[in-house]
């Protein structure tokens, strides 16, 4: 075991120190993600946490309040984020590749660049998020709220998106767009 600090995103403030089973040479990814899983695990507060870079591939973070966190470029392919709280989170760039996502928040939230493909977002509070570049491919939307989503240039393709409500969302550029069973308009 060792301890491992996180800061908060906002300055070089401590959030929480970690007990985790990991090795001192660890690469600081893992141990990053060791990390979070403690945190959550023990109820400790991750809300405005920097965890760039985190790898979380596979993570059981059901419910998690990551609330203002910054996890640019993190590694969440397949993580369980079901009911997560993730509002206004930096996700740019990060890999949520097959990740379950059901009835998360993720209003306002920085998802530029994001690789959601294969991502469950059923129900989920995506009000406001900016989606520019992301890879929906084959994810599921359905009922999501996506009102004043940006979406340009999203790759759609295969997304469903039936139920989900769009009204003044960002569509331009979007590629691969069904709207069949979307909600458009208020």
């Amino acid at each position: 075991m060792i301890k491992f600090d996180v800061r908060n995103r906002l300055g070089d403030n401590l959030q929480f120190s970690a007990d985790i089973p990991c090795a001192e040479d660890a690469p600081a990814a893992v141990k990053l993600g060791l990390a979070v899983r403690w945190a959550h695990l023990n109820r400790v507060l991750i809300i405005g946490a920097d965890l760039r870079g985190a790898d979380l591939r596979g993570a059981d973070l059901r419910g998690a309040k990551l609330r203002l966190a910054a996890l640019t470029r993190a590694d969440l392919r397949l993580a369980n984020l079901t009911r997560a709280n993730l509002t206004r989170a930096d996700l740019a760039g990060a890999d949520l590749t097959g990740a379950d996502l059901r009835g998360a928040s993720l209003a306002g939230a920085d998802l530029i660049g994001a690789i959601l493909a294969g991502a469950d977002l059923r129900r989920a509070n995506l009000r406001r998020a900016d989606l520019t570049g992301a890879d929906l491919a084959g994810a599921d939307l359905a009922g999501a709220d996506l009102v004043m989503a940006d979406l340009t240039g999203a790759n759609l393709r295969g997304a469903n998106l039936r139920g989900a409500t769009l009204p003044a969302a960002n569509l331009w550029r979007a590629v691969g767009l069904n709207a069949s069973g979307a909600q458009l308009e208020r």
